[in-house]
Order: C-alpha cells, then sequence, then structure tokens
C-alpha cells in the first residue's frame, strides 16, 4: 500500500545510528570488556549478563554511555565477587572515556538530505540518551543549523512523543519521523496517529528489536539509506 506524506509539515530525526556512527562502539566496547573479564567468565557470559545489568539500571541510569559504564562497572565487581583489581576498573572507566572522545562520524548522505528536506519542512531530532553527550555530538556534528528544535528525552514511548507533539504544537497527522529503531522510533508513532520511516543500521541493540508480532498490522515504510528519503518525500 502507497502511503501518502502529502500532509506532512515537520520531520523529527532521531540521532544515534540514523544521523551518525554509535551503535558500533558500543559493540566495540563489549568487546574490550569480555577480554577484561576473560579470567572470570566466558565471553557469551559476560555479554547476557551484562545486557541484564543495563536493562536493570535503565529506571536509575537511563540511556547512554555514562549508565553503560556504570553497569559494566557493577557488572566487573559481580562477576569477580569483588575481586576485580583496581586497574580493571581503570581500564573500564577508560573504554567510557574512549567512548565519549570518539569523533562524529556522519552516515552517507545526511547532510544533503537535510539541507535539501529543511528548505520544505521544518526538521527537529527527538533522540534519547545522556544530554551532555548527545548535545556534544551534535554540536561536533555541524547539523545544529538545520533543526528548528532538539529534544533530548528519557525514553521513547507513544507518551513520550505525544507530549512532545503537544508542547511544540504540532499536529500528529503532520509529523514525520525517521529512525533506525522499530521500538523508539517507528511504532510509537504509529500509535499516535502520525508517520514513521524506518532506516535500519547494520547492527541493533537487543533491546531495541521487537518481534514480528509486534509488527503485525502496522503501517509504515522502510528505506535502506536515509538519502532514499528524498525519493520518498519528493
Amino acid at each position: 500500500m502507497e502511503i501518502d506524506y502529502s500532509n506532512i509539515k515537520v520531520i523529527g530525526f532521531d540521532a544515534d545510528d540514523t544521523l551518525w556512527v554509535n551503535e558500533t562502539y558500543f559493540r566495540d566496547a563489549e568487546e574490550a570488556f569480555g577480554k577484561l573479564l576473560s579470567q572470570f567468565e566466558t565471553k557469551n557470559k559476560i555479554d547476557q549478563e551484562l545486557f541484564k545489568m543495563e536493562l536493570q539500571n535503565l529506571p536509575i541510569y537511563g540511556y547512554g554511555i555514562k549508565g553503560f559504564v556504570l553497569s559494566m562497572v557493577e557488572m566487573a565487581l559481580e562477576l569477580s565477587n569483588n575481586t576485580v583489581s583496581n586497574a580493571t576498573i581503570q581500564a573500564i572507566l577508560e573504554i567510557g572515556k574512549e567512548m565519549i572522545n570518539k569523533p562524529v562520524e556522519l552516515l552517507d548522505g545526511v547532510e544533503k538530505v537535510l539541507k535539501t528536506l529543511s528548505e520544505q519542512y521544518r526538521l527537529i531530532v527527538i533522540t534519547k540518551g545522556d544530554l551532555l553527550d548527545q548535545e556534544r555530538k551534535l554540536k561536533q556534528s555541524g547539523l545544529l543549523d538545520y533543526f528548528h528544535h532538539i529534544e533530548v528525552v528519557s525514553d521513547k514511548k507513544e507518551e513520550n512523543y505525544s507530549n512532545l507533539l503537544n508542547h511544540l504544537k504540532i499536529n500528529p497527522a503532520e509529523f514525520l519521523m525517521v529512525g533506525n529503531s522499530l521500538k523508539s522510533d517507528v511504532l510509537p508513532l504509529i500509535h499516535i496517529n502520525a508517520q514513521a520511516i524506518h532506516v535500519p543500521f547494520h547492527t541493533t541493540w537487543v533491546h531495541e528489536q521487537v518481534t514480528e508480532q509486534d509488527k503485525n498490522g502496522k503501517t509504515y515504510k522502510t528505506i535502506q539509506a536515509l538519502t532514499d528519503l528524498l525519493e520518498v518525500l519528493k
């Protein structure tokens, strides 16, 4: 079924793994963490337990690198029965600092897409994560001038989107969200009668993955690259 985007006046963009690389750095950090703790457990077990710890800590720390690092420290203490060395804790903190200091690597065609669409639509960023880190990445990206509004939210559920659109006086029927996560950037929008376009990234955090049942009956478009958006909205 062809989706009609002719009513759209405002386009929201996710940031991490939609505008620039992010999840890849978390996978690299998990690799480094697994090696640091290899004397205590297998790599697979460490990955599983770290993921559980991250989920357990989400309500406390929220999304982002800082919460991830605190979860790694807590996991190291737990897996080692509190015998992990100070040097290993220091190495975990260094993994986090290295992640924070990564240069912002824009995905292909991002600036061209934003430049073109900003001439016709109002563009906003809706992203979750650590406020300081997201502000840093947005500033370093060189993309700030294309956006009318930046919103860093604690989560991306229907209520978060409804409250934000209401606050910005945006009619959901005139709003399109673009992002790499079906769970965070697509399905909640469909439920509040807005539009959403899915742009998959090559790796997705397990917590952001959805089942076929979750997707069943939901009308949205999937494109393979952000540049395809120009063809869809022409």
